[in-house]
């Protein structure tokens, strides 16, 4: 199966000075719980998370009107081909035991979103398990 079948198409990014405020704002707005970190090329530099802004900056009592994405993203981001197989994103999900991947174009720039939620809505029950199964498991190192 086609990841571009799957993914979540021109997901929203920001850039690195992007407060936390305005990242959190873009994801509630778009549902979404990943936003990729992107250059003014839209190559993804990182991305910053719901958990990075929960558990990081809360946790390290940073402000969210002052404190940016660049601060506290996860770089480099884990990108695959908008030309992989979706058996192949997930195997790139199981190695790094992530639940989302930014998916990039031929000029790496970010296309798409693929989420172990889109996996399992494509109907690949089997893979679907193995790869929370995976990303799930405790102890393992990337």
């Amino acid at each position: 199966m086609d990841i571009r079948s799957v993914m979540t198409a021109n997901p929203a990014t920001c850039t690195p000075d992007a407060t936390l405020r305005q990242v959190a704002q873009m994801m509630k707005q778009n549902d979404c719980g990943q936003i990729p970190v992107v250059g003014q090329d839209r190559q993804p530099l990182g991305v910053i998370t719901d958990r990075d802004i929960a558990m990081r900056m809360v946790a390290e009592g940073g402000d969210p009107a002052s404190a940016t994405a660049g601060d506290y993203m996860t770089a480099p981001a884990t990108t695959v081909s908008d030309q992989c197989s979706l058996d192949d994103v997930a195997k790139v999900m199981e190695r790094e035991q992530i639940r989302r991947v930014v998916v990039v174009d031929d000029q790496g720039k970010v296309a798409g979103i693929v989420a172990q939620a889109d996996i399992a809505l494509a109907g690949r029950d089997g893979k679907t398990a193995e790869v929370v199964k995976q990303v799930s498991e405790p102890g393992r190192s990337h």
